[in-house]
């Protein structure tokens, strides 16, 4: 019978990939733990598209942040070891940006999420992907990374979230999106 637990988390310490264990509630396993979130809320999204080719890029993208949380993951001796996110990867995203937003309309204010199902899927995945942000912005600016190119990614996507939230909202026949009356930048 296969297990699906081995009680060595129980003491709160987590392994990293290499030989180091740290408390879960630190900042390695709370950005991992935050991209992993992320990833959870772009599955739900890309559940919710009816987009083929929408959904194929999001399964690109979590399948990228399983490569970011290994990288976050690692000794810093081991994390060479498992970096493969790097500028390419941000230009690809870039791409997704502009492809998708050739398609829609920017809106003038600040618009607030739930205009459609697949559309707020977008913006709570936008919001999650934020936080993961600062949380590996934190790890970089306090020098335990030191791949900006991970920060830059999650920038990235969560433009990408948006961009997916209002062609989705597009998709469902909404013409304008549902906007926070009163706040401007």
């Amino acid at each position: 019978m296969v297990k699906f637990f081995t009680g060595a988390g129980d003491d709160g310490y987590t392994g990293l990939l290499g030989e180091q264990r740290v408390p879960k509630h630190s900042a390695r396993p709370e950005a991992y733990g935050n991209v992993d979130e992320a990833s959870a809320a772009l599955g739900v999204a890309r559940a919710s598209t009816g987009s083929h080719d929408i959904a194929q890029v999001v399964v690109e993208v979590q399948r990228d942040l399983y490569k970011l949380m290994a990288e976050l993951a690692a000794t810093p001796e081991q994390a060479r070891r498992f970096r493969q996110l790097d500028a390419s990867r941000v230009v690809w995203l870039e791409d997704q940006v502009e492809r998708f937003g050739e398609q829609v309309d920017m809106p003038s204010e600040f618009i607030i999420g739930g205009d459609s199902r697949a559309g707020a899927f977008f913006d709570l995945a936008r919001t999650v992907v934020r936080r993961a942000e600062r949380s590996v912005a934190s790890l970089m600016h306090d020098g335990i990374i030191d791949n900006s190119e991970l920060v830059r990614y999650l920038n990235r996507l969560s433009s990408l979230c948006f961009v997916l939230e209002l062609y989705e909202n597009q998709q469902a026949g909404v013409d304008r999106p549902s906007l926070a009356k009163g706040v401007s930048e």
